[in-house]
């Protein structure tokens, strides 16, 4: 029964640290003045923090229809883009070609020697 206790009031200490940063940082609140919002909040412990959830809390403005996208077609990152991973794979290419030219001439001195 005391762990239950214990659990509870960390519910409660999380719900009233919760409250009061979003109450605090918030730009409007609704329903009551912000100072009420955290009197009620301090006042009373387990109500006041669910009280400010449900109905203190500003809603954000409605969405229509599906989440904006980004104009101009732009890729967002250089993975995306096939002419990136061309020029990578070219280039990549070359290095590769190059460094196993350099060690097949060492391997070659080697050899001699």
């Amino acid at each position: 029964m005391v762990r239950v206790f214990i659990f509870l009031a960390a519910v409660q200490l999380v719900l009233f640290v919760l409250a009061l940063i979003s109450v605090l940082s918030a730009d409007r609140v609704r329903n009551l003045p912000r100072a009420l919002w955290v009197l009620l909040i301090v006042v009373v412990p387990l109500l006041g923090p669910t009280a400010f959830f449900l109905w203190g809390r500003p809603v954000g403005a409605p969405r229509e229809g599906p989440p904006p996208r980004r104009r101009g077609g732009r890729l967002s990152s250089p993975d995306d883009d096939p002419e990136f991973l061309r020029s990578m794979d070219t280039e990549q290419s070359r290095l590769d070609r190059e460094t196993l030219a350099q060690w097949e001439k060492e391997f070659k001195k080697r050899d001699e020697e």
